[in-house]
């Protein structure tokens, strides 16, 4: 899909494409016309009252046909014509270059040097036209466009990844691109075509926006595997806001441990200390540099390596800190074949997806 901001700019860049392919047509034939006319004998050029004639493709098609089948009735099965029709054309090449093109006695049939030429054409101008004709195939049904990708989370793109390498096998003629840094106000660039696809955690009812829901995850504190709180029978909001948190360079309102216990108790952690790296952020959690708050997929993955410990965040509720992740976009691209090719993707995905951690 390609990203705009009106309906008019989406016309006008699918006429753009389709009128590039076009003119590639276009080309290939004036190629095809200059060849013919520079071994054409000037009197059959023009003439009073005379129609000049040209090569065209189904000659080149009938000629590798020959090549293929060696026999004018094979070839003519395999084009769906007559033996009649593929002995007219080869009388119209013979009466153009003035000279057999072809020597329909032998068997398989042969070429001359005319014909030789003519196949060395052929082999050059017709995969070309199979491929223009793919690609603009591929444009009317909607397989080709692009994607901006935009998100409000950070540690997404461990799994994001992974399932934008599968679509790139279904939809080559997709390009993939993604929105540089993190936006104050996503929701409303995504309603004006700045980009065509947000991951986030926090929905927001805009006109002509839709939200799939992906996966509900549990965002689990990170704490060293020394620090006092691992065993801790109970684990208060006060405790940790005597701790130095360590998170991503974001503003806070995005941050789930922010924006779900912090934010609502009236209370700052002592310090926070940013970076955009997960690893980095991990192994200053595991030096005992401080405590993180991140998704369970994040997590499990240092958890299970014995970086770290994590726990349930159970002063915010019984269940923990859980969040839903939305992928957001605009109502009017999913008319787009590739677009909807990735939300089925997406929904695959979730579908899929074990929670890591039990309730």
């Amino acid at each position: 899909m390609i990203s705009f901001c009106c309906n008019y700019h989406r016309t006008k860049i699918k006429m753009n494409q389709t009128h590039y392919f076009h003119v590639k047509i276009i080309f290939i034939h004036y190629m095809i016309f200059c060849f013919w006319a520079s071994r054409t004998r000037p009197q059959k050029l023009c003439s009073v009252g005379m129609t000049i004639n040209m090569l065209e493709i189904r000659h080149l098609k009938t000629l590798t046909a020959l090549r293929e089948h060696g026999s004018l009735v094979a070839a003519a099965n395999d084009l769906c014509l007559t033996p009649s029709a593929i002995s007219h054309q080869l009388k119209e090449l013979d009466h153009w270059y003035g000279v057999e093109v072809v020597n329909r006695r032998s068997r398989p049939v042969t070429f001359s040097n005319v014909g030789q030429r003519l196949l060395k054409l052929a082999d050059d101008v017709l995969p070309q036209i199979q491929i223009t004709q793919t690609d603009i195939t591929r444009i009317v049904h909607g397989q080709t466009g692009r994607i901006i990708f935009s998100s409000e989370c950070h540690s997404c793109f461990d799994w994001l990844m992974p399932l934008l390498n599968q679509y790139r096998h279904l939809y080559p003629d997709v390009d993939l691109d993604f929105a540089s840094g993190f936006e104050a106000n996503p929701h409303e660039l995504l309603q004006n075509a700045e980009f065509d696809l947000l991951i986030t955690a926090d929905p927001i009812a805009l006109k002509g926006i839709e939200y799939f829901p992906i996966f509900e995850y549990e965002s689990r504190l990170v704490l060293s595997n020394t620090h006092p709180l691992v065993r801790a029978e109970r684990i208060t909001v006060q405790e940790l806001a005597e701790e130095t948190l360590i998170t991503y360079p974001v503003d806070k309102h995005r941050l789930d441990i922010m924006a779900k216990l912090f934010i609502p108790a009236n209370i700052q952690p002592k310090q926070i200390r940013t970076t955009d790296l997960t690893q980095m952020l991990i192994q200053l959690v595991a030096s005992g540099r401080g405590i993180a708050a991140l998704p369970d997929w994040v997590v499990n993955e240092y958890e299970q390596k014995g970086w770290v410990t994590s726990r349930r965040l159970d002063c915010v509720s019984a269940s923990g800190l859980r969040r839903t992740l939305y992928a957001g976009y605009r109502t009017e691209e999913k008319e787009k074949s590739y677009f909807e090719g990735f939300l089925k993707q997406l929904e695959k995905f979730s579908q899929k997806r074990n929670p890591y951690y039990s309730a």
